[in-house]
């Protein structure tokens, strides 16, 4: 599904079936976006799991929404030149498939990294 950015939120749309959907944030129109496509394909009997659902979101939107990703750090870490990642981040250049992928893969590496993660409170 293509996701897109709204005056009140996010839409997402199928290129395949017509399957539309929207949402405030992200997370909702993920939720949103698995129920319209159960409901698209319940009569065929298909089972719809969440990894049946695939997302696609620009780099712009992207680090727009989540902020608390640095771009200029992320390309750091995943040794690419900080001001090629702020162009494809502003639109000024669209990445190649195998550009798109190094900085998913970084995304992904930093997502697992904070779900291991256990913060511990002392007094």
């Amino acid at each position: 599904m293509l996701v897109e950015k709204t005056d009140t939120g996010f839409s997402a749309y199928s290129g395949e079936y017509p399957i539309f959907t929207t949402g405030r944030s992200i997370p909702e129109l993920i939720e949103n976006a698995y129920e319209a496509v159960s409901l698209y394909f319940e009569e065929s009997g298909s089972k719809i799991t969440h990894e049946n659902i695939k997302f696609e979101i620009d780099f712009k939107q992207f680090f727009q929404y989540y902020k608390v990703l640095n771009s200029y750090q992320l390309a750091l870490r995943i040794g690419m030149n900080p001001s090629l990642l702020s162009q494809y981040v502003q639109g000024r250049k669209k990445p190649s498939e195998a550009q798109t992928l190094r900085i998913l893969k970084g995304i992904q590496q930093i997502g697992r990294e904070l779900s291991d993660i256990n913060l511990i409170y002392t007094r």
